[in-house]
């Protein structure tokens, strides 16, 4: 006679494990929100730190606490979504918690890019020019106070004024740099003609624009995105192509907008410039277009110019608003 076999009877836990799993739950709890404070505040002093840091000061040990800081923000947000399943709200850890960090990361990067940038041009626009400026006003105090004829001292400040309103003119462009009041008045191709015709005066290269004057369908932060697109190709002309004219197209096509940026400029080796460190410029730019939906290409030979061009494509919905 064959044996039936034994099937064991299910068990509750004992009294004494649920009470020992309620414990280290509950100490998960205190250790992911004490987690969350520490790296909050860890962020919060980055900050102030990177507020009061002087313009010209080596910001090496703030650049490692940035990493340090995005590092902490990435490795937290894992532990809140592995403990969020554990602690009983049903949202099991899967990839869309990694892409969200992803995302978080990409955006922190973008605003550390274009905090870099602004950062170079103050400190090599109106801060070097405003300690010329304190060298020059000692130099006349010197002057004034050895010669008895005023004319030497006269001449002296009136270099030190000319330089004081370059400087003057330096931080407005900035100022409309970094929030362009005719975008949002006059509409997206005014803004690139008005920027155009601006760089043109300060920098001496000639700019030669097509800009397509419709309304664009764009969401308002999608216009902004090209917008520093744009102001990101035409600096990076002037810092580095030696270009004498540069093309400015903004083109609408059947399933995309096209923003075009050619420059007759010495050009670069792609191959060359890839093993590199990569541009914050460049990578501004790539950024920015792939947040609004958009990629970025950009073809360049040496002494033959460089080429940014920016693809938009159009949904349903902006094809829509723009009708």
């Amino acid at each position: 006679m064959v044996g039936r076999a034994r099937v064991p009877r299910a068990r509750t836990a004992a009294p004494g494990l649920d009470a020992q799993f309620d414990a280290v739950v509950e100490t998960l709890r205190r250790d992911v929100r004490r987690l969350r404070a520490q790296v909050d505040r860890f962020g919060r002093a980055y900050q102030k730190e990177a507020e009061s840091s002087p313009v010209g000061a080596t910001d090496e040990a703030l650049q490692s606490a940035y990493r340090r800081l995005k590092q902490l923000q990435v490795v937290v947000a894992h532990v809140e979504s592995s403990a969020a399943y554990l602690l009983g709200s049903g949202v099991r850890p899967d990839a869309d918690a990694g892409e969200q960090a992803d995302d978080a990361q990409r955006v922190l990067e973008n605003l550390e890019a274009e905090r870099e940038r602004i950062y170079r041009d103050v400190h090599d626009g109106p801060a070097q020019a405003l300690a010329n400026a304190i060298f020059e006003i000692e130099y006349v105090e010197r002057v004034a106070d050895r010669s008895p004829d005023p004319r030497a001292a006269r001449l002296e400040l009136r270099k030190m004024k000319d330089s004081l309103r370059e400087s003057l003119d330096s931080v407005r462009a900035m100022i409309y740099d970094l929030r362009p009041p005719t975008l949002a008045e006059l509409g997206l191709s005014v803004a690139m003609r008005t920027y155009a015709a601006d760089f043109e005066a300060r920098y001496g290269v000639r700019v030669d624009c097509v800009l397509d004057g419709l309304d664009t369908g764009l969401l308002p932060q999608q216009e902004l995105a090209i917008y520093r697109v744009m102001q990101e190709a035409l600096q990076n002309v002037h810092k580095h192509s030696q270009a004498q004219s540069v093309r400015l197209e903004w083109q609408r096509e059947p399933s995309r907008w096209v923003l075009r940026c050619a420059d007759d400029g010495i050009g670069f080796d792609l191959v060359k410039a890839a093993l590199r460190k990569r541009s914050v410029g460049l990578l501004s730019m790539r950024e920015r277009a792939e947040l609004i939906g958009g990629s970025l290409q950009v073809q360049s030979v040496p002494e033959q110019g460089t080429v940014v061009t920016l693809l938009l494509p159009v949904t349903n919905e902006g094809l829509s608003r723009a009708r």
